[in-house]
């Protein structure tokens, strides 16, 4: 019998995002068949697949309670998900990169800004040492209600951070020169192994690197110790994930952590050849596991 694996999308890209579109066929070749399944569609027959994987689900953010509930309803019915729910819900809020300070894990400097909370921010910028800063929602994706500000906060600043703040708990942080004058790692694991990493840059007179906000995106050959320690990233993990980016800077020799990305990340498999095959071979190897262990 085939194998029947669900790609988890969002309604706007129905029939996956254009990197996403790689894996059937690689899947295929694995005897495997891969469909797009929208997230918020309740007609979808989740119990009906082997497994899902979580891809290019780029709206949850905006629906968040309602993608806690998917989750919750698909391990209640006993589907398989990768990455994991426990996983995706830790990722999703972003509290995790304290976690991961606390671990061990080298990153940028994060406080968090209580909900409603706008007149502190300014305040806790200065406490910091922080001239210019960014501020972004605990829960975003894409750049979503991503600022980058200055102190003295004027008029038009004060009113971002209210938006920010009144969506909920915010994520304060400096601002990080080095992704405007040499760019962003992306680092792709597959399976806890180094698939190979790419480079984003922001466009002129923007900060944001995604593509969606007019950023680039090249392929190069990392240096062998910002590799080991985005590797070190994962480690810290309770459990190795199907696929991570993991996003950062390098600041000399030393990888500095930005984002870790668990959930609904481009993993840029078209910047690499044989990424797509490596993905689908993991999620073969993960199939044959747990259909062994049932």
């Amino acid at each position: 019998m085939s194998r029947r694996v669900a790609l988890a999308t969002y309604a706007s890209t129905p029939h996956l995002a254009p990197d996403d579109q790689l894996l059937p066929p690689a899947l295929a070749s694995l005897g495997i068949n891969a469909e797009p399944a929208i997230w918020s569609d309740d007609s979808e027959p989740w119990r009906e697949f082997d497994a899902v994987v979580i891809r290019s689900c780029w709206d949850y953010h905006l629906h968040f309670a309602d993608f806690l509930a998917w989750l919750a309803r698909l391990e209640t019915a006993g589907v398989t998900v990768w990455n994991s729910p426990p996983l995706i819900r830790w990722n999703a809020d972003k509290r995790y990169l304290l976690d991961l300070a606390r671990r061990g894990v080298a990153t940028i400097p994060t406080m968090i800004v209580p909900h409603g909370r706008a007149t502190d921010v300014e305040s806790f910028a200065i406490a910091e040492g922080w001239p210019r800063f960014v501020l972004k929602p605990t829960v975003s994706a894409s750049g979503y209600e991503t600022h980058a500000l200055s102190t003295p906060i004027d008029d038009a600043a004060y009113d971002a951070i209210a938006r920010v703040t009144a969506i909920g708990d915010a994520l304060l942080q400096p601002f990080v020169d080095e992704v405007s004058r040499h760019g962003e790692y992306s680092f792709t694991f597959i399976d806890g192994e180094f698939s190979h990493a790419t480079l984003k840059r922001a466009a002129p007179r923007e900060f944001r690197v995604q593509t969606e906000h007019g950023g680039s995106v090249e392929r190069v050959n990392a240096p062998r110790v910002l590799i080991e320690q985005a590797t070190h990233v994962l480690q810290a993990l309770p459990e190795t994930p199907l696929y991570a980016r993991v996003d950062g800077i390098a600041r000399g020799s030393a990888f500095l952590l930005m984002e870790l990305e668990l959930i609904e990340p481009n993993l840029f498999l078209g910047e690499s050849s044989g990424a797509a095959q490596r993905l689908a071979a993991a999620i073969a190897r993960r199939l044959s596991d747990t259909l062994a262990s049932d």
